[in-house]
């Protein structure tokens, strides 16, 4: 059975999605779940909104753009240098350094604030050139050094982990697993299934991987209300290891939101499904997961996925380039349920329809002469 969940979201325009109105009108499409995977989703007046990417600062960082993420950084940097640089500026107008060459100064040559400014850079980064330096005689300064140097620790470590977590990030990762372009429908074991192509485009394969499917139905209300429903769909073999291309399958039984969809009524109808993989990497043990949407037209009705692999002397073959191919097949364009009915309904394939199964002994016929008649009735 089919699991079913709803969500209810205030009407906005932003939000608009596949959806249908209680008397039948249909309004613009947007995609729920583009193909790439992203939500077409826009959130307005998130109670604390800035605070709660300040406190999550590492996600926040890892999920903003390249471009943002240098600029930050090259600001952490300039302004640590900058602040420092003032300091120690200060620090010399405070001694005289600046006004008595003479003087005993807390610094070698800082005697202006653009000397400060790159003996605090030498020192967050550690260049040393030998030509400014720290003495002995004003114990602020060695404090501020000694300030400087842990706080640029902590920048480094941080720069460093952000960077590496977005080049590892699961976005980048899941734009390597990819999903058929189209859904089909087409008979399996004289059932009706829906099925779809997930492959990895890479050659260090993921250890494991969950499919999961869900068919998403908006409804706007008179009020003005949208709802959202979600209903799961069960997936035969769902716990997959990708090491070549897979179809997943769905079969639609009873239970199934299709069960009772004809093609007529797949072409008429206003819903998105939307496919997920959920995977372990092999190389970094790191969980990702990638998605995409069908829409009823991106569902074909009587088609089939080509064939991509074939096996050599030594080796597997994947052809990739059939990785989006279908060819039509011949499938009733009835629902599933009235095709169940119809098998129940067709005569066994063991006895003729005019003769019963359990015929009288004068109506009896020799083996030989029964293989005698069937025979002819081919032939004809």
């Amino acid at each position: 059975m089919c699991k079913q969940y709803t969500s209810v979201s205030p009407s906005d325009d932003t939000t608009a999605l596949s959806v249908k109105t209680e008397n039948g009108h249909k309004h613009k499409k947007y995609r729920y779940v583009r193909k790439e995977g992203s939500c077409n989703v826009l959130f307005r007046h998130v109670p604390e909104e800035w605070l709660l990417f300040v406190t999550d600062i590492f996600t926040t960082l890892v999920e903003i753009r390249w471009r943002v993420m240098f600029l930050i950084f090259a600001l952490s940097y300039i302004l640590s240098w900058l602040f420092f640089g003032i300091l120690f500026w200060v620090i010399a107008l405070a001694n005289g350094d600046v006004k008595d060459p003479t003087n005993d100064p807390c610094v070698y040559e800082v005697r202006s604030f653009t000397a400060a400014f790159l003996f605090s850079l030498e020192t967050q980064t550690t260049i040393g050139y030998g030509f400014r330096g720290m003495s002995e005689n004003c114990m602020v300064a060695i404090i501020i050094v000694t300030i400087q140097d842990v706080i640029s620790c902590f920048i480094d470590t941080f720069v460093i982990g952000i960077v590496v977590a977005k080049m590892a990030s699961a976005r980048k990762r899941a734009q390597t697993v990819g999903f058929s372009n189209c859904a089909v429908i087409n008979l399996r074991d004289s059932y009706l299934c829906l099925s779809w192509r997930v492959g990895d485009f890479r050659r260090h394969h993921m250890v494991e991987g969950t499919a999961r499917a869900q068919i998403v139905r908006s409804t706007v209300h008179t009020t003005g209300k949208v709802d959202v429903t979600y209903n799961d769909l069960v997936i035969q073999q769902s716990e997959i290891v990708l090491v070549t291309p897979t179809t997943i399958v769905h079969k639609i039984e009873p239970g199934s939101p299709l069960f009772k969809m004809s093609l007529e009524d797949l072409r008429k109808e206003d819903f998105e499904l939307v496919v997920s993989f959920t995977y372990t990497d092999d190389s970094t043990g790191i969980l990702h997961q990638t998605r995409t949407s069908y829409t009823p037209s991106e569902i074909l009705w009587g088609q089939l996925f080509q064939e991509m692999i074939r096996v050599s002397r030594r080796h597997y073959i994947v052809d990739y380039s059939m990785f989006h191919h279908t060819a039509k097949v011949l499938v009733p364009e009835v629902s599933a349920e009235e095709y169940e009915r119809k098998k129940q309904l067709r005569p066994s394939p063991r006895h003729t329809p005019r003769q019963s199964p359990r015929s009288s002994p004068r109506h009896a016929i020799p083996i030989t002469q029964t293989k005698h008649k069937i025979n002819f009735l081919f032939t004809v």
